[in-house]
């Protein structure tokens, strides 16, 4: 049930000196009201009108004495520090030299039975509340908690985990890019809260899998221990529902939520960069759960050393544990996620197109899906059947407004392609002379059109070193000066990567 007291703040209740027209007193509170927050409205960015004077109504006006009502003495606190004097203002243009503002403060108690009353607020003291019942933020019990996720009671089986059943282990395919993110959060589902990596902190760039790992980590907890509360939740719900409880005058209630969790997920804390009061509150949730060795699971855009806008005693406690990163996936990575993908779907693929498609997206598995749904639905739609034309066809569109940075999968994609060579074959240790060319070619184009090192270039071509990339370089640039019909193919072969990749 709700409660309403009001109060007179002896800096509001002022009588004010300039000269202004007599009231009139045929308006009513409403239009007083709507008046006020026309001029407040200009005054104020949108999202502090949203948060601070939207919720406010006006409820009474008696002898020029304007009562508004406001969800919560934080937020009167607020209005009083902040905006006294734009309320100042307004209430002169309104009322005149008379005019007097006051507060009905709504607050939230468990009893059926309360009674209006009326306090003040000296210093902003909660010492001088007149109700002996009312429940005072700190003494609240389990049972009386806001639940933010809106689950009757608060028995910890009733809280919903938000995790997505789809994201699970089996569906995450593991390659390089991830194995060191997937191994700590496979080693943390099998003792939360017991290992070394507390936080788990998973950073990188968008499409990359984070959101899937953590709530396949999530899954994997619950099947391992059914009893323990596991929480994921994104980082712009947790902050919406925080500034609902600093409105509702809850904070403490939702910090007590929160720390009844078991497993905390929380997804892109980059979101948090700014905003202090939301940092403060969860550093303090943090201290809490990780004092009581509860696992905390977080991701993140960048790595800790590289958050903007970020307090510096939160970052040095996402260094406590283990920070993995998640690259973009190499070439075999992309095809394995794509046949996984085709398997669940219950479609299959020549393996040319799919290779064509793992070939062409190289930024994010995000990507690389919505390109193999794009073709299927293309086929589907007009009913054709799928080719590797279609596919050439519907990529083209799909990456035509993006820049793609020539990489080395690419290059010997097109090398293959030309020498009617597989991927295999270029990367084995055959001795084959068209075959040893080509992978010269490889090298070649690898050291002159991308950043890589010789050794990378190398791992990439059957794991050679760096001297046998550098031997290759100086074999191609020999041929071209004596051998017009390699030259050609060296041509050929320059025009079919950038003509490709633009």
């Amino acid at each position: 049930m709700q409660r309403y007291f009001s109060t007179k703040k002896s800096s509001i209740n002022y009588k004010l000196n300039l000269q202004q027209p007599t009231f009139n007193m045929s308006k009513n509170f409403a239009t007083v009201w709507e008046n006020c927050i026309k001029v407040i409205r200009d005054n104020v960015s949108p999202q502090n009108f949203k948060t601070w004077f939207e919720p406010i109504k006006a409820i009474k006006l008696e002898n020029s004495v304007l009562t508004i009502e406001v969800p919560s003495q934080f937020v009167y606190e607020w209005l009083e520090e902040h905006y006294l004097d734009l309320l100042r203002k307004t209430v002169k243009k309104e009322l005149g030299n008379t005019g007097r503002l006051e507060y009905s403060i709504v607050m939230e108690t468990p009893s059926n039975n309360a009674q209006p009353y009326t306090v003040k607020f000296p210093g902003r003291s909660n010492s001088s509340l007149k109700n002996p019942n009312l429940s005072v933020p700190g003494t609240l019990t389990s049972a009386s908690i806001p639940n933010p996720f809106v689950i009757p009671g608060l028995k910890k089986i009733e809280i919903d985990s938000q995790l997505n059943p789809s994201y699970t282990i089996e569906n995450f395919v593991e390659g390089d890019c991830n194995r060191l993110a997937r191994s700590a959060g496979f080693a943390v589902a099998k003792k939360p809260g017991g290992t070394s990596f507390n936080p788990l902190l998973i950073y990188g760039a968008v499409g990359l899998g984070k959101t899937h790992l953590i709530h396949s980590i999530g899954i994997e907890i619950k099947n391992n221990f059914p009893d323990k509360t596991v929480l994921y939740v994104p980082s712009d719900r947790f902050i919406h529902q925080f500034i609902d409880s600093v409105k509702n005058n809850s904070t403490n209630d939702f910090v007590h939520f929160y720390q009844m969790v078991d497993v905390l997920i929380i997804d892109d804390i980059q979101f948090f960069a700014g905003k202090e009061r939301t940092q403060d509150v969860f550093f303090q949730i943090f201290n809490l759960l990780h004092q009581n060795n509860k696992q905390l699971i977080l991701t993140s855009d960048k790595a800790p050393v590289d958050l903007q806008g970020m307090e510096q005693r939160l970052l040095s406690r996402f260094k406590w544990g283990l920070s993995a990163d998640l690259q973009a996936p190499d070439l075999e990575t992309r095809i394995a996620i794509l046949k996984k993908k085709m398997y669940q779907d219950g479609i299959e693929l020549p393996n040319e197109i799919t290779e064509y498609i793992a070939y062409s997206i190289t930024s994010n598995i995000r990507e690389l899906e919505g390109a193999l749904i794009s073709i299927i639905a293309q086929a589907s739609l007009n009913k054709k059947s799928i080719t590797l034309d279609l596919a050439k066809q519907m990529i083209d569109k799909f990456v035509k407004n993006n820049s793609h940075e020539i990489s080395i999968d690419y290059i010997q994609k097109v090398v293959c392609d030309y020498f009617d060579l597989t991927l295999e074959t270029l990367k084995s240790k055959t001795r084959k002379r068209e075959v040893v060319q080509a992978r010269q070619l490889a090298m070649y184009f690898s050291k002159s059109l991308t950043k890589s090192s010789l050794s990378n270039i190398g791992m990439h071509c059957g794991g050679k070193d760096h001297a046998t990339v550098l031997h290759a370089c100086r074999t191609v640039n020999n041929l071209i000066e004596t051998d017009k019909k390699f030259k050609a193919q060296v041509q050929d072969l320059q025009k079919l990567i950038n003509v490709n990749v633009k």
